[in-house]
């Protein structure tokens, strides 16, 4: 799975427990009809990947939806492990700029199953 958008934030390397577990944050704003600021963490050897880039670049980053549970409480962590230079999109008006536009009253069950919500 990939993000891409212009990097807001690059926090500094923290370093956390007994074991010296290494993590860094970045924050990628996406470039669409309504913005996101998308937090994502690399941790251990994939933390220097971030040391090529700074604030305002855009970038392309894969990554992996990480789940756990602890004490009956449920986390969702988004794991960077890949980032690339990627260009600023020339128009974000649109949000799904490969689809046209579907009436939902006229939109028979099979147009509806494919929409991403």
């Amino acid at each position: 799975m990939n993000i891409q958008g212009k990097i807001k934030v690059i926090g500094q390397t923290e370093t956390i427990g007994a074991k010296a577990f290494r993590k860094r944050l970045v924050v990628i704003e996406t470039q669409e009809k309504y913005p996101q600021l998308i937090p994502i963490e690399f941790t251990q050897d994939n933390i220097t990947l971030l040391d090529a880039y700074k604030v305002e670049d855009y970038a392309n980053i894969s990554i992996n939806l990480r789940g756990s549970e602890w004490q009956g409480k449920y986390y969702a962590n988004i794991q960077g492990w890949k980032i690339e230079r990627a260009e600023a999109e020339k128009s974000s008006d649109s949000f799904m700029p490969d689809r046209a536009p579907i009436n939902n009253a006229q939109a028979t069950e099979d147009e509806t199953d494919s929409l991403p919500f």
